[in-house]
């Protein structure tokens, strides 16, 4: 494999997302893809050569997705809006996919409401790309591999 073929594997082009097998389309920015495990220390009387490390919990930050707004954008609105009226944590597949189409990696998430939808600015003095960002919650996920 030549660098140039290892290099086009690891640039991400878009993220695909979808909800419960809805395709919310593609996405140009995912943010906050992660976990954390909260540590909790404890000393031990008679041992002071180090500290007990004990993990906690895990947390899971809120997922951040923004594109230009677009034709998906009303599904994205219609699924926000539906929580006004009684939710269910849903499944969501986020798939990162190269120039050719090809799958470089994915993640399903568990557990997932939306949090939060910002829609563009509108401004008249310019030509500025309208944009739209969804944050998601969720309890976890598993992937990451193609």
């Amino acid at each position: 494999m030549t660098v140039l073929e290892e290099t086009r594997t690891a640039v991400g082009v878009q993220y695909r997302v979808t909800v419960d097998g809805a395709d919310l389309g593609a996405f140009s920015t995912c943010d906050g893809l992660g976990v954390e495990v909260v540590i909790e220390t404890r000393e031990e009387g008679g041992t002071n050569g180090f500290v007990h490390q004990l993990p906690t919990r895990v947390k899971y930050p809120n997922i951040k997705l923004s594109r230009p707004l677009g034709a998906g954008s009303a599904k994205v609105a219609a699924w926000v809006s539906s929580v006004a009226n009684g939710y269910t944590r849903t499944t969501c597949q986020i798939v990162v996919t190269a120039v050719d189409g090809t799958t470089i990696a994915s993640w399903s998430l568990a557990g997932v409401v939306p949090v939060r939808w910002t829609g563009p600015q509108l401004q008249s003095d310019g030509t500025k790309v309208l944009t739209e960002q969804l944050e998601i919650a969720h309890h976890g996920f598993s992937g990451g591999g193609a």
